[in-house]
């Protein structure tokens, strides 16, 4: 099964807009389309116990970023400087560009 195609991409700002981080703000790590969730920079931490292996030499309790459904973040406009949904927009050069909805500013810069 091919997962959906959304609107946000690595590398996007994003605020958490609901759940126990709700208001927090952060970067995208990573996406899986196919889970719909993603992991956002210093959001949802959670605790992994680890044993001492040939990986790691020491085991003990590590901190890393969990997974947060998609539907509960949401981008960051630069312009509005607050959580936007995204339409999409066809340039004259032909390419297809992320536009914010309140204020019609492009998202995408390259």
């Amino acid at each position: 099964m091919k997962g959906k195609n959304f609107n946000i991409k690595v590398n996007d700002l994003v605020m958490v807009v609901s759940g126990k981080e709700r208001g927090k703000s952060g970067r995208i790590l990573k996406v899986f389309p196919k889970k719909n969730r993603v992991i956002v920079e210093k959001i949802n931490f959670i605790k992994r116990h680890t044993r001492p292996g040939s990986a790691s030499r020491q085991g003990g309790i590590l901190e890393k970023e969990g997974t947060i459904h998609i539907s509960n973040v949401m981008i960051l406009c630069d312009k509005c400087n607050r959580p936007v949904r995204v339409g999409h927009l066809t340039l004259e050069d032909g390419k297809k560009v992320r536009v914010c909805k309140r204020c019609g500013e492009v998202i995408d810069k390259k």
